[in-house]
């Protein structure tokens, strides 16, 4: 019998959402991993859905399923001492529940082999 996977923990601060920002970044099509140590908090998560996916019925509904997506990949899956933070993307509403399943596990592999999306271009400020 394997010992039990610790419990996760959720992000709150605002802090906490910016340094996973500076980590690694693995995108799919209906969301964007950001993944980055902690320092020894065990496995945390967070989700972010700006208002450019939807009403507030369609932003709810995806982290709903966000939230459920990643209560079942992180215990076996996540990077351990590590924030995991999704971007809800356009797409992610109307997407199966079993693709995404697939296409985080795929970002989670992805993120523990270090192997993350180029960085974005810095915009311009006016």
């Amino acid at each position: 019998m394997t010992a039990p996977a610790p419990p996760l923990s959720v992000l709150q601060r605002r802090a906490d959402f910016l340094a996973a920002n500076r980590g690694l970044r693995v995108a799919r099509p209906g969301f964007v991993l950001l993944t980055r140590p902690n320092g020894g908090q065990g496995r945390r998560y967070g989700i972010t859905v700006t208002k450019k996916i939807g009403n507030a019925v369609v932003r709810n509904r995806m982290k709903r399923r966000f939230r459920e997506l990643l209560r079942a990949a992180l215990p076996e899956q996540g990077l351990p001492d590590h924030d995991h933070v999704l971007i809800g993307r356009a797409g992610g509403v109307e997407r199966d529940f079993a693709t995404l399943s697939q296409e985080l596990s795929a970002a989670l592999s992805r993120a523990a082999a270090g192997k993350g999306d180029p960085p974005r271009r810095r915009r311009e400020t006016r």
